[in-house]
């Protein structure tokens, strides 16, 4: 690839990055959301199993997707390339803190998507839940790529939370992070 193709290319992506919104999902995202969901790449590190019919896809978003509390796709040109998602703790002693997790399509990993994606989260949720502290992440110790997203988001690494969950048949290492409201962006 010569300079100027390589110059072309990078502009691209830069374009695609200011214009990466948050929307709530929609039926009508089914197909965008098979493109991830079909993926092993994509799922390896999740806790759900790759999906594999479009009816699974569409009764995931109709009875979880649409009703949870914050959930959202992760859009280039309205297109759901992914999709972030924080959850609430509703005990009595932890309802100040809210879990972050996030998925993307494999074609898009790499360009900086996800960590623009977190920091628009983290730059909004805490106004709009005011009872929320802190934000906080696990990520599979082997998933090198969402820890690099999570620290260059500004979430600080707390450690590693040994034989913490079993995914897909296999206890596995988390490594958890947070960030608080009283954090700096």
């Amino acid at each position: 690839m010569d300079e100027t193709s390589r110059k072309s290319e990078g502009k691209e992506i830069e374009d695609e990055l200011t214009e990466i919104t948050l929307r709530q999902i929609e039926l009508s995202d089914v197909d965008d959301f098979m493109e991830w969901a079909t993926d092993e790449k994509v799922s390896q590190f999740c806790t759900w199993d790759t999906y594999t019919s479009k009816d699974q896809a569409l009764d995931f978003i109709n009875n979880i997707a649409i009703p949870h509390p914050w959930l959202r796709v992760i859009c280039i040109k309205n297109r759901a390339i992914g999709s972030i998602s924080v959850t609430p703790n509703s005990g009595r002693f932890d309802s100040c803190r809210a879990e972050l997790g996030y998925v993307l399509a494999y074609k898009y990993w790499g360009k900086g998507i996800v960590t623009k994606a977190v920091k628009i989260v983290v730059s909004n949720i805490f106004s709009e839940w005011k009872n929320l502290e802190r934000v906080e992440a696990l990520v599979d110790v082997d998933n090198k790529g969402s820890q690099k997203v999570l620290e260059k988001a500004g979430f600080l690494k707390e450690g590693v939370l040994r034989k913490f969950k079993t995914i897909k048949g296999r206890s596995r290492d988390e490594v958890i992070f947070s960030f608080l409201s009283t954090d700096a962006l």
